[in-house]
């Protein structure tokens, strides 16, 4: 089976057990909240990955980096939700911390990546 560049990456790999991870985190979410956070978090956590992959079929350096700063943006958009979740006392601190450490060390891959990227323009 032919395998694409996108799943050689790290970062790509790393973003997919963070998807994982927030599916599992969401399943003990409250109920009410199906529709709400517990969806824009897994549409967030998703986004990532797939915005990499993507990125890794544009031709050009400068679309490249469009994609990973996309893919940023939605790691930032989670973490947000994650906070407020902590905040709604919906997940544990330890479940709040180590999700954190794992969105700060994907967007330091996804910024390397970027500034290579913008290497190449």
């Amino acid at each position: 089976m032919k395998q694409f560049s996108f799943e050689k990456l790290n970062v790509w790999k790393k973003s997919r057990i963070l998807s994982a991870l927030i599916y599992k985190i969401t399943k003990t979410f409250p109920e009410d909240e199906k529709f709400g956070l517990t969806s824009q978090m897994k549409r967030s956590a998703v986004s990532i990955s797939s915005n990499i992959a993507e990125g890794t079929g544009r031709t050009s350096g400068k679309d490249k980096a469009r994609f990973t700063e996309i893919a940023f943006s939605s790691a930032l958009e989670l973490l947000n939700q994650l906070i407020l979740s902590y905040d709604l006392e919906f997940i544990s601190e330890e479940n709040y911390k180590n999700t954190r450490e794992y969105i700060s060390e994907i967007t330091a891959m996804l910024d390397g990546v970027h500034k290579s990227q913008l290497k190449k323009t």
